[in-house]
């Protein structure tokens, strides 16, 4: 039998002996009240199964990368079953940073200083404990770069930490400037399009242990960063390899979609608090260069982006800005393995507007879309507060490229 219908069987079974044990054979004075529980139950587990439970998209036009995913990233290939109680995009979205757990991590602090005279926080995670790679200067590396306002402190990121702590490798997390705590050094801070930052990170982490074997992984906007520096670099990047979570592909469709009415209410209008709120500390320093009662008005992404993002690194407008800050303009160029995992569910990156086409004419690019999973979400099992989907697909990439990517590398 297919095993749609084994999962189908062993949940109706399961449920049944599990209502039977719960509710009481007098329950409204019947066995009806159980029926229709009963019946509920099955018609509920059907539809999960037929419609919710499902294998993601795999979309990759190299076969060898593929099969190299198959054999050791396996869970890209695997039904990604949600929590069954939460699995709509929205929900998933705005559930996670409640329900997931945030694990300890202990960072060693790194100021470095960029060529503007501006300075750039990192957070290091050495893992010296490490008993798979004792030696530092060969310890793999992955650099960690968060979404719009996030930080080191995101859960996302120390379940990514914790990940890699398990597997013996380093971590350092890129916060853009002014938002770790750090002060401004210049009135600049940081958007989707400019790579200088991330240029600088990259090559200072890289001085510092050019025998480690290093790659990167990039969530939401820190995805779309990561992707635009690799359509500029191509091959030259001291990069092995990249994760890409929930990336915005096209920021035209992904603020349109944030402005409807109901994305406005649940996530747009908090973003752009969000966003007020970590530069409003640095008030001082930028109103040298912006009318910040003006940016502070601001109701939407884009009206903050129109008064303050594009306006600071020089774009003519905000389409211009909008167009730089794409990466599926520049997922042609990418030159070295990347893997992105989105859902075709994530208001943040609409599904028609996933590059699918232009990643079929890369060999470098693997895309891996789910039915449900939200931005940022994955969430799986009853009760979500640990390894998420999302987390596997990090960890079993990750692990595949330290330890098996000369077979890709060939490509």
């Amino acid at each position: 039998r297919p095993p749609c219908a084994m999962d189908w069987q062993v949940l109706t079974r399961e449920l049944s002996l599990y209502l039977e044990s719960q509710v009481r054979v007098g329950f409204f004075g019947s066995g009806v009240g159980l029926s229709l529980v009963l019946g509920f139950g099955v018609a509920y587990a059907c539809y999960y199964l037929n419609s919710i439970a499902k294998k993601p998209q795999l979309v990759a036009s190299n076969d060898r990368f593929c099969r190299f995913l198959e054999e050791y990233c396996p869970v890209v290939t695997e039904t990604y079953y949600p929590t069954i109680w939460c699995w709509e995009g929205r929900v998933q979205t705005l559930l996670r940073p409640f329900i997931t757990s945030r694990p300890q991590v202990q960072y060693r602090n790194e100021l470095i200083k960029t060529a503007d005279g501006g300075q750039i926080s990192l957070d290091w995670f050495d893992n010296n404990d490490s008993s798979y790679y004792p030696d530092a200067s060969t310890r793999p590396t992955v650099l960690l770069l968060p979404g719009l306002t996030g930080t080191s402190k995101e859960s996302y990121i120390l379940h990514m930490i914790h990940q890699s702590e398990t597997l013996g490798y380093r971590c350092v997390v890129f916060n853009n400037r002014g938002i770790a705590g750090e002060e401004l050094l210049t009135p600049r801070t940081y958007c989707a399009a400019n790579t200088e930052d991330l240029e600088a990170v990259i090559h200072h982490v890289h001085s510092l242990h050019p025998s480690a074997p290093f790659m990167a992984a990039g969530v939401s906007m820190g995805g779309m960063l990561l992707l635009n520096y690799l359509g500029k670099a191509g091959r030259d990047t001291p990069l092995m390899a990249a994760a890409i979570f929930s990336a915005g592909w096209n920021v035209f469709e992904s603020v349109e979609s944030l402005e409807k009415p109901l994305n406005w209410l649940l996530f747009n209008y908090y973003l752009t608090t969000c966003l007020q709120s970590s530069i409003s500390r640095h008030r001082q320093m930028l109103e040298k260069l912006f009318d910040m009662d003006l940016v502070m008005k601001a109701r939407t992404v884009r009206e903050f982006d129109k008064q303050f993002t594009s306006v600071m690194f020089g774009y003519r407008s905000i389409d211009d800005y909008y167009e730089d800050a794409s990466p599926c303009r520049k997922l042609k160029s990418v030159g070295i393995p990347v893997l992105c995992l989105n859902s075709v569910d994530d208001v943040f990156s609409p599904a028609h507007a996933i590059p699918v086409e232009t990643a079929k004419q890369n060999a470098n690019v693997a895309l891996v879309l789910t039915s449900c999973g939200g931005h940022i979400g994955f969430l799986e099992g009853i009760w979500p507060r640990k390894c998420t989907y999302m987390d596997r697909v990090f960890k079993q990439f990750v692990q595949a490229v330290f330890e098996h990517g000369n077979k890709i590398f060939s490509m």
